[in-house]
């Protein structure tokens, strides 16, 4: 080998590792965000978590989306903070909201700007008796479970990557006393109209809304990484035929 096809070969060695260095550390920083996600809103920081997203970014939450800054303000300070912190950016005494962010996996497409990820949330939350206020459904004494899924999109921001897109998927809610064998149907009501018709609301609805017990697939952003193919669920006939019969039942 000449002494120009080994520096070649080094020349491209070392671009391959810096590649691939630069991916690893976009995702750590991503998963980072996340994380930090996380922690801001299980101490209800709501105007924090604003300043994660990008200009344009946007949350698909609870059958609803809500867009641009203006949009995810709304839902997180206009929404969140004044139903359950009394509009104090902050924890207050008395109310548990915890996120923990887990079984993350992220994926940098090879531009280096997107990313996406897929994550899970198993969410403790509760308002402790001696805080609560009987004459406000939102401030009564309780304490539940939450399961849910995200699968987001991110953006590199002038090297700074923040969330594009925030879809927080719930899967199952449950009251701790009963769990969730027993959770009633709409647990969590979705949204029936968009803003300015409900000062809070999203700007668009999501039609295909589901929570426990309908159980389906979030679909994955990726594909198999061993076969190379869709990862897809079948629908079992019998959810449908159950669903249906409950439908069919007469009222007593």
């Amino acid at each position: 080998m000449s002494e120009a096809d080994r520096i070649a070969k080094l020349e491209n060695a070392v671009e391959q590792l810096s590649r691939r260095l630069l991916q690893r550390e976009d995702e750590l920083d991503i998963r980072k965000l996340q994380h930090l996600y996380g922690y801001l809103i299980d101490k209800c920081l709501y105007n924090e978590t604003v300043d994660l997203f990008t200009n344009d970014g946007e949350v698909r939450f609870f059958g609803g989306v809500w867009k641009g800054k203006e949009g995810i303000r709304r839902l997180y300070v206009e929404r969140f903070q004044k139903r359950f912190t009394h509009g104090n950016n902050g924890p207050i005494d008395g109310f548990l909201l915890d996120h923990p962010q887990l079984q993350d996996i992220i994926d940098v497409e090879p531009d280096g700007e997107i990313a996406y990820g897929r994550a899970r949330s198993m969410m403790q939350a509760g308002r402790h008796k001696d805080y609560a206020d009987p004459s406000n459904p939102m401030m009564g004494a309780r304490q539940w479970w939450e399961g849910g899924i995200y699968e987001n999109t991110y953006q590199k921001v002038d090297g700074v990557w923040r969330i594009k897109v925030l879809n927080y998927l719930p899967q199952w809610h449950a009251d701790f006393e009963t769990g969730w064998a027993n959770t009633r149907p709409e647990y969590v009501p979705f949204p029936t109209q968009t803003f300015p018709a409900d000062p809070t609301g999203p700007d668009e609805l999501i039609a295909d809304s589901w929570l426990w017990p309908t159980h389906k697939l979030v679909p994955f952003h990726m594909k198999h990484p061993v076969t190379g193919k869709e990862i897809v669920a079948e629908r079992w006939q019998g959810d449908i035929d159950r669903a249906q019969a409950r439908t069919a039942e007469p009222a007593v």
